[in-house]
């Protein structure tokens, strides 16, 4: 299928607008400012109630950001961890998809600000989130939670998310009712036929993907430690429900999907979903791109059927 309409234009735009470097060959201040700057906070995106806080971690206090929707609850509980390669990214940049999330689907989700690389590497940012995954288990009282837990994340926040799953089954933990894998990186091979098809000229480019391992996973032999590439895990099964969504033109379409397929050969509830005409980082847009859209509604109705 060929690009959507709108990623057409906006390419086009961009393309007219002249070269611009990496986001990998800025210091990482600058790169952290330009994604805020591609994925800003929209406080016109209805929400019934936000509120700030902060988690015990086990190196120091995470941030969070609750997002509660209208009515007396109780609601399902969505843990949600932003993308940017576990180096860039915070509550910020995905606080549009998370008011949107609470209020369509009528859940409270709490944003996790994770130490990111290079101040922090792996598995910082894993510790930092099954905090939070466990706080939240452990405190439905202050979330107004019905008990059902759901995790979900974009790029690396689905990577994030993934490893949750597993690590909440592996260790005892926290029961999962569901996990969004929202164009999740699952191996770090990059060997894939998306990275071929795709590593070039579609917002995500193999030399980022690649600065991204690096500098979150410096030490190669970490990288098929399955908390840092989630298709290593010794076993698929007893997994909660899964919606894996990819994207068409996204080097990291090939290996979410192979995930998902993982899932399903070893027994558990997992439905892929390809989003055709569309590129790496799309939920950032589904606030104003109808071929976004979509793919976000699908979301909030897997959100709706497992969490309420």
């Amino acid at each position: 299928m060929p690009l959507a309409p709108e990623y057409q234009a906006m390419f086009e735009q961009l393309a007219a607008a002249g070269p611009t470097p990496s986001l990998s060959e800025i210091p990482v201040s600058d790169a952290r400012d330009a994604y805020r700057a591609m994925r800003p906070v929209n406080p016109e995106l209805a929400i019934h109630a936000t509120e700030d806080r902060q988690v015990s971690g086990p190196l120091g206090d995470i941030p969070i950001r609750i997002y509660r929707p209208e009515g007396d609850g109780p609601f399902g509980t969505l843990v949600y961890f932003h993308g940017g390669g576990w180096v860039i990214g915070d509550i910020d940049t995905c606080d549009a998809v998370c008011r949107e999330l609470a209020t369509l689907a009528n859940i409270v989700v709490v944003s996790v600000d994770y130490r990111m690389a290079p101040e922090h590497v792996f598995p910082a940012a894993v510790d930092d989130c099954y905090a939070v995954v466990e706080w939240v288990s452990n405190n439905q009282g202050a979330v107004n939670g019905n008990g059902r837990i759901g995790v979900a994340g974009e790029s690396a926040g689905g990577n994030l998310a993934a490893v949750m799953a597993l690590m909440s089954r592996d260790q005892g933990g926290p029961s999962i009712a569901f996990q969004g894998l929202l164009y999740p990186v699952t191996d770090c091979s990059m060997s894939q036929q998306s990275y071929a098809d795709n590593g070039e000229g579609f917002i995500l480019e193999t030399p980022l993907m690649q600065w991204f391992w690096d500098t979150y996973c410096p030490n190669e032999a970490d990288r098929t430690d399955p908390r840092a590439t989630p298709i290593h895990a010794q076993s698929f099964a007893n997994l909660p429900s899964a919606l894996v969504i990819t994207a068409e033109f996204d080097p990291l379409r090939d290996e979410g999907e192979a995930y998902g397929e993982a899932l399903k050969a070893a027994g558990s509830p997992a439905e892929i979903m390809r989003c055709d005409g569309l590129v790496h980082d799309f939920f950032s847009t589904a606030a104003v791109f109808e071929c976004s859209r979509g793919p976000m509604l699908a979301m909030v109705e897997r959100l709706k059927t497992h969490l309420n």
